[in-house]
């Protein structure tokens, strides 16, 4: 018997990354004939970085009052907040073990250096994260922060 596979519905993220992958390596390889469409890239990607830097600040907002509205339909304040209460516990208990402890860990087993000196420089996205709760807003600062605070080059961030 031969299995048949089904068809899966969504994007292709594999092919895209190796497009990606493959369209950069033969754009540097043209050289100078290149440098026009990967000026070009570069600037799609600043003008992208600053329409999410734009929306950033219009998302709180926008949570805010559909938590809002989720919380004025509760019927048990009380069983809203001991949930909300033991969901937040854990998933901060989670991060800080994971985040604090286990990646660390790792950093510096694979670098010798002080991990926590790295992460410093990485405040910001960090708290970006937390509060809009999306990597897509928080890579601008990301970026932004892994370069100029923790002089990683350009071309690896």
């Amino acid at each position: 018997q031969i299995p048949i596979g089904t068809e899966i519905e969504g994007m292709n993220i594999l092919g895209l990354v190796l497009f990606a992958l493959v369209l950069g390596v033969a754009l540097k390889k043209l050289g100078e004939e290149g440098e026009d469409l990967i000026r070009f890239f570069n600037s799609f990607n600043e003008a992208t970085m600053v329409l999410v830097s734009w929306i950033m600040w219009y998302v709180p907002i926008g949570i805010m009052f559909l938590v809002g509205s989720k919380i004025v339909e509760m019927e048990d304040i009380v069983l809203l907040v001991t949930s909300l209460g033991k969901y937040i516990f854990a998933s901060i208990l989670g991060h800080f073990i994971h985040g604090g402890i286990i990646l660390p860990l790792i950093y510096f087993a694979a670098t010798r250096q002080n991990p926590y000196r790295f992460l410093l420089g990485l405040i910001t996205p960090f708290a970006t994260a937390f509060a809009t709760c999306s990597s897509s807003a928080t890579l601008p600062s990301m970026i932004k922060c892994i370069e100029e605070n923790n002089g990683v080059d350009k071309r690896i961030s």
